[in-house]
């Protein structure tokens, strides 16, 4: 037994040298990218649309992409560690209570949604990058200006109105 799971750790780590794999969970918007062949001639086809259910088996890994296609909804399973998937790309993350999102199956239109996943720590990254340049801007224009001390006091004047305009969205 622990030689398979040997086995099935050595087939995961040759396949991610060359591929990479998201973290995504049930509820989350995925574009699959896939090896489709017709005849002799191979192409990439985009399937995109909600993670509904994982299965974590190891190297049996799958996971299973809902979408609507003209008026029908169309599920289809992938394995997480197939040569036929090109690429995979996180989209969107999904806010979700549930693993299993077989919910989805009877509901259509607006109920259907999924509420997207606020992420907190982009929004600071944001601010911090904000802020930077905003003293970034100061330093420079001190500089130019000799140490113009109206221009600074300007330019603060003008930090502060847009943290009161940010504040009261």
């Amino acid at each position: 037994m622990n030689k398979l799971v040997e086995i099935e750790k050595e087939q995961i780590e040759e396949f991610l040298k060359n591929n990479s794999i998201p973290s995504f969970k049930s509820g989350d918007t995925v574009r699959v990218n896939v090896f489709v062949t017709e005849g002799n001639k191979e192409r990439i086809q985009a399937f995109e649309g909600i993670c509904i259910a994982r299965s974590n088996r190891g190297f049996n890994s799958t996971f299973t992409i809902r979408k609507i296609s003209h008026g029908e909804g169309v599920e289809r399973v992938f394995p997480l560690y197939s040569p036929m998937l090109e690429s995979i790309k996180l989209v969107r993350k999904g806010k979700v209570r549930r693993s299993k999102l077989y919910y989805l199956r009877q509901r259509s239109g607006k109920s259907a949604r999924i509420a997207e996943k606020k992420d907190l720590t982009k929004k600071e990254d944001q601010k911090l990058i904000d802020d930077s340049i905003d003293k970034k801007e100061l330093n420079e224009s001190s500089k130019k200006d000799g140490g113009s001390k109206q221009k600074t006091q300007k330019l603060e004047n003008q930090k502060e109105s847009k943290e009161i305009k940010k504040e009261s969205k």
